[in-house]
């Protein structure tokens, strides 16, 4: 089963670089930037900092970033912003439409909008002009929790649900935009509830082939959040259906982007993708009462980082120095622990063992080894 999209490009302009989304190219995961942000925040060391977390987002697997742009002063922070890195970063804008126009003056790669509280129909033709002479796309979100009035009292007397009310909204969208000749777009039509997202998806994905960004809002914090975004996403995408994903949480954007990921990796053949990049397949103990080595601080510490490793690769961190080895005997590279010792192994054959206050260098020469060998 599949559902074969148009393609769009995003970004591909100045230092900006392109990413490909919708038809067979693979799933694009993005997050949103959690906080606001200020011109002081791009500056010396505060902007080598936001830079560099920019840097790791992507290598971890992030293809698209989003901001929020509440005002004049962040449409041109960001604008800023969008000169000094490489990552496509995209607008999301409500209400004011001269902001839009704003953004579409810095490389800013895709102006997240919806139209039905941007304006009048001539302050959205504003921007679908400007964004077709810029070369940059829109995404229409819908949520929801804001409903049009007419469709927000059907769903309310019982005559119309939220999933088909949804898709209402974003087809009179699509005709407005299909009037003003604009074909470089993307929908999202976003609910709280598992079942109002999928049903959503699926009928719209029967209706158009524009490429859908789906996802779970407002989804809560990590456990549930997951849960919920797994259920609806794994069930979206094992149809074909979706694009670009977004795990929405109340926590990191890291973990936003590593929930994405392994969403996406326990998808089998079949669903009309290409594959996605290689990477880590990170395994750990949970721990019990024979823990002798701290597995849960060993993979706070490391776990961006081995995300970041662009290479199939399986790592095992394990607490149980008599079990570890043989229950991870798949992995490339393990550590276990024992007191004050530590165990370093592959392929279940322990191949260094060392002190426990050497682990962490110790592991990344190990990494660093088996990276390079495997780039032979």
């Amino acid at each position: 089963m599949g559902h074969t999209t148009r393609v769009i490009k995003i970004g591909g302009f100045g230092a900006v670089e392109p990413v490909m989304l919708g038809g067979t190219f693979p799933v694009v995961i993005q997050t949103m930037w959690k906080d606001c942000l200020s011109f002081s925040d791009l500056t010396g060391n505060a902007g080598e900092r936001i830079c560099a977390r920019i840097k790791t987002l992507g290598a971890i697997g992030c293809g698209l970033l989003r901001f929020a742009v509440p005002d004049r002063e962040a449409a041109e922070v960001l604008g800023n912003l969008a000169t000094m890195v490489s990552m496509p970063l995209v607008a999301d804008i409500h209400f004011d439409y001269t902001l839009a126009l704003r953004c579409l003056d810095f490389p800013i790669a895709k102006i997240r909008i919806n139209p039905g509280n941007i304006g009048s129909r001539e302050k959205v033709e504003q921007v679908l002009r400007k964004a077709a002479l810029k070369g940059v796309p829109i995404r229409i979100g819908v949520n929801a929790g804001s409903l049009p009035r007419d469709l927000r009292h059907s769903v309310a007397a019982g005559s119309l649900d939220r999933g088909e009310a949804l898709v209402q909204v974003a087809e009179r969208e699509l005709d407005l935009l299909r009037e003003s000749d604009f074909p470089q777009v993307l929908v999202s039509m976003k609910a709280s509830s598992v079942a109002d997202t999928i049903k959503a998806n699926r009928l719209l994905a029967e209706r158009t082939d524009v490429p859908l960004h789906i996802g779970v809002t407002e989804a809560g914090p990590l456990i549930p959040g997951v849960v919920r975004n797994t259920l609806a996403l794994h069930t979206l995408l094992s149809e074909g259906i979706g694009d670009t994903i977004r795990v929405s949480l109340s926590d990191t954007m890291e973990r936003e982007i590593i929930a994405g990921r392994e969403i996406l990796g326990t998808l089998g053949p079949g669903t009309g993708k290409k594959k996605t990049r290689k990477g880590v397949t990170l395994v750990s103990c949970p721990r019990c009462g024979r823990n002798s080595f701290d597995t849960h601080g060993f993979t706070e510490r490391w776990q961006t980082r081995l995300y970041a490793v662009d290479k199939e690769l399986t790592i095992a961190v394990m607490g149980c120095a008599v079990n570890g080895p043989e229950e991870a005997r798949h992995a490339d590279l393990g550590i276990t622990g024992l007191g004050n010792q530590v165990f370093l192994f592959r392929q279940g054959k322990v191949v260094r063992t060392l002190a426990a206050d050497t682990a962490d260098a110790a592991f990344e020469e190990e990494l660093e080894r088996l990276y390079h060998a495997e780039q032979k």
